[in-house]
């Protein structure tokens, strides 16, 4: 049963990589003829935020006053006209349909007037490049957005020149986004979520929002009702563009008054700054150009100054998930007891429970390997059903693909292969059709009905 992990762990990595051409049987490319078509979601299903507005007005502040990188900003910038949007460079038709979808949202959830163009200068400019061109100027990012360019070649050009500073822009007017288009149609999906926010909002992440994808730790790939609350409050009429830091502080709590009442009737709670040394140690944790272990000491330290914080939240367990992750080969009994102490956390914290599903994604695994199959099943669903709502794809075919070995397990092969047919129209989605054929469609033309009952007797 080990197989399944080496298959997940592939799975995860081809994620983050582009897959080499290997070869195919004849087997595999008679039944990737039939391969179900990718598939997408169709309905978002946000939900509001379970906090107070004191804690998301001091959120709102700080997402707007700072870059990631810790630069402060002096003042509030916003788009001030209607916003336009174009897709220029090589888009593909899974980059359409989901900005079409975004840009919907974004009208209904947030009430922002955007909308798409074919010609002309719009406000918002999002080329598709290529992931080589992305990596030339920033190795370490999947994509990004900038101000004041309108093409790949302009920023190349001038992202040294002041023009390109965030910390100098003054109002928002034309401002670039670079996605590649030879990635994972979720890949692209994500990035226009978070770079279009970005774009239009906040510069900034902050490591303690549970429920938001202006979070570096990308539990969440798509927009929250946390994110499109904090979007609708940027340009409601009350805020404008060069306001400072004192002047927003004193209007927002009016703002999300009238925007999120509910916010009003719950209780204040404690909120702790991140520090940046375990920023920095989460972010090296997770450097694939470092060694393993320096890689491994990272995360320790991540998980040290977490403890010595004194933190309960998805910040204390998210260090232990990445110990999991690195260690689930080398020494398993390790990664498990570190995604129970993961675990531990998350139960505790309100709001993680697609960190919580994450986790079960790596523990399933193991409990399959010790045939722990039908026993399992529940913490499945209740994953399954998580992620659908999260709309991740990826993470979505890998539980249907654990779900259908705990089905072998417990003797409903019809029931095991159907969920693992569906679990193919998801992976195309999340990983790509290559990674597809290359993971999963040889397991899939060896796992007859026949066999799967040779693998149910074992």
């Amino acid at each position: 049963m080990m197989r399944w992990v080496v298959i997940l762990s592939g799975l995860a990595l081809a994620g983050c990589a582009s897959v080499e051409p290997t070869e195919i049987s004849t087997r595999v490319q008679a039944i990737e003829e039939t391969l179900p078509p990718p598939k997408a979601f169709t309905r978002s299903s946000p939900r509001a935020p379970a906090r107070s507005n004191a804690n998301i007005g001091a959120d709102f502040v700080s997402l707007h006053f700072a870059l990631e990188g810790g630069a402060k900003l002096p003042i509030f910038t916003r788009f001030e006209t209607p916003i336009t949007v174009r897709l220029t460079g090589l888009p593909t038709a899974s980059m359409q349909r989901d900005l079409t979808r975004l840009l919907t949202r974004l009208q209904r959830e947030a009430g922002i007037d955007i909308s798409q163009i074919q010609e002309g200068q719009a406000n918002i400019t999002i080329e598709a490049v290529s992931q080589e061109q992305i990596h030339e100027i920033l190795p370490q990012a999947a994509c990004f957005v900038v101000p004041n360019s309108s093409s790949f070649e302009e920023y190349r050009r001038d992202r040294r020149k002041q023009k390109s500073s965030w910390t100098r822009l003054r109002n928002r007017e034309h401002l670039g986004i670079f996605i590649p288009y030879d990635v994972s149609p979720q890949e692209k999906r994500d990035c226009l979520h978070e770079e279009i926010a970005q774009a239009l909002g906040p510069l900034n992440d902050l490591y303690h929002l549970p429920d938001s994808v202006f979070n570096d730790d990308n539990i969440h790939t798509v927009l929250t009702g946390f994110d499109m609350l904090i979007l609708r409050a940027a340009y409601a009429p009350e805020l404008r563009s060069g306001m400072t830091r004192e002047q927003v502080e004193a209007v927002i709590p009016g703002v999300l008054s009238r925007l999120n009442p509910r916010g009003d009737t719950l209780p204040v709670q404690p909120n702790s700054e991140t520090p940046r040394k375990w920023i920095n140690a989460v972010q090296n944790s997770l450097r694939a150009n470092r060694s393993t272990q320096s890689r491994l000491s990272s995360a320790e330290r991540a998980a040290r100054i977490g403890k010595e914080q004194g933190w309960t939240d998805h910040r204390r367990a998210y260090p232990h998930y990445v110990l999991g992750r690195m260690n689930q080969f080398e020494d398993p009994q390790k990664a498990l007891q570190n995604y129970e102490i993961a675990m531990q956390f998350l139960r505790a914290t309100p709001g993680t429970e697609v960190h919580q599903a994450y986790v079960t994604t790596q523990t399933a695994s193991y409990a399959l390997a010790q045939g722990r199959g039908p026993a399992i099943l529940p913490d499945l669903d209740n994953a399954i059903e998580v992620m659908t709502k999260a709309e991740n794809a990826s993470q979505l075919a890998t539980l249907l693909l654990l779900k259908s070995e705990a089905l072998s397990q417990a003797g409903r092969l019809n029931q095991a292969r159907s969920v693992r047919l569906d679990s193919l129209g998801w992976a195309r989605y999340g990983f790509g059709s290559d990674t597809v054929v290359r993971s999963l469609m040889h397991e899939t033309a060896e796992n007859t009905p026949e066999n799967e009952r040779q693998i149910a007797k074992r």
